[in-house]
């Protein structure tokens, strides 16, 4: 039965799929959510694909926590992250699928913006962080930029996934993929060991805490370039999460470091098209020069957004710049533009002709 319910997913173009216990499965279609036409799935149906599935290494987290992360492959059908847990005591499970083959910025229209992922993937140390809200997209995004350094360049790429997602094969480049609970024990194990690996180029799953974005710090200052992801917005909240990470008393010093470590910013969401059967990425891209560092370095924070709005740098560019691209192109509709803009005001005006001074 979930076999059936994931082909059926995966047939339709579903991102993710929902299992509530005594309904019937639900998919998210172009980020829509919809129930699927069939038998409720029982809460022993859903206990009983999770105690089978369940990596062994998993099983006591699973039963002393209530819930896990895990990832799961269907025979024919695909691999899907896993997320099981409990809600009002019943079992609920959420699977993302994974795509078998790993994204090219053309798969993913990414478009012009490429062109600035290609020129940030090409840093020969830092960090990149990748950010958004959850089903966004960042990590096929990411993907998209390590298979473009793949095909390109010749690197030893040490990833640190939970769980990990695609599988890359390599071609110049040599990857080594770390799960946590399968290859290593715990996210800090595997933090603490990665720069004893000789790695050029390392991926943390998700920028989580202080002590993961100060060995992201350290391993950037010894010459290693970092990518991860984050859960935030725009490039300013960004960078405001960041500075989240240290006490008031570590500020300056946080300053100093970011200025000095950050390569840049990649903020992206996922519009509707305008037939509305799919969703684009849009994005705001904050390359980190010697401008940016010096506005990190004196906390003029502030300044920064300013710079994306009105810069003619094409590897640095504003949410608005870019959704005011893809209307344009009429690949959205103006009135999702307008909803998906962080600025709304400053969209209208654009789409009338009316734009920041470039300066």
């Amino acid at each position: 039965m979930f076999n059936d319910l994931l082909k059926l997913a995966v047939d339709s173009g579903a991102s993710d799929i929902v299992v509530k216990s005594n309904k019937p499965g639900y998919v998210r279609l172009a980020g829509r959510l919809k129930p699927v036409d069939m038998d409720p799935i029982t809460c022993p149906e859903a206990q009983a694909f999770v105690d089978e599935n369940v990596p062994r290494v998993f099983k006591a987290k699973w039963d002393d926590d209530g819930q896990v992360d895990f990832a799961y492959a269907a025979e024919g059908v695909g691999r899907f992250r896993v997320n099981a847990f409990h809600q009002r005591g019943l079992v609920s499970i959420v699977m993302r699928h994974i795509k078998s083959r790993v994204p090219s910025f053309e798969d993913l229209g990414l478009g012009q913006t490429a062109e600035a992922l290609i020129k940030l993937s090409q840093a020969k140390d830092g960090i990149l962080l990748v950010c958004g809200a959850t089903g966004s997209g960042k990590s096929s995004t990411m993907a998209a930029m390590l298979n473009w350094i793949n095909v390109n360049l010749d690197k030893h790429i040490v990833t640190i996934e939970d769980p990990i997602e695609y599988t890359f094969q390599d071609e110049k480049s040599l990857f080594q993929q770390r799960e946590i609970g399968l290859d290593v024990p715990s996210f800090e194990l595997a933090i603490k060991s990665v720069l004893r690996q000789n790695p050029d180029i390392i991926l943390i799953g998700e920028m989580r805490d202080k002590e993961t974005f100060e060995t992201a710090i350290s391993a950037a200052e010894t010459g290693h370039l970092v990518f991860s992801t984050m859960h935030a917005a725009t490039v300013a909240q960004s960078l405001t999460r960041l500075f989240e990470f240290f006490p008031p008393e570590q500020i300056a010093q946080a300053r100093r470091q970011i200025a000095g470590s950050l390569r840049g910013f990649i903020c992206q969401k996922l519009i509707p098209t305008i037939e509305g059967n799919a969703r684009v990425p849009a994005n705001e891209i904050l390359s980190a020069d010697a401008v940016v560092k010096n506005l990190i370095l004196e906390g003029q924070n502030e300044k920064l957004q300013g710079m994306l709005e009105s810069g003619a740098d094409s590897t640095s560019f504003s949410f608005n710049k870019d959704i005011y691209r893809l209307i344009k192109a009429g690949k959205i509709s103006k009135s999702d533009g307008l909803k998906f803009s962080p600025n709304p005001q400053a969209l209208e005006m654009n789409l009338k002709g009316i734009f920041m001074k470039t300066g």
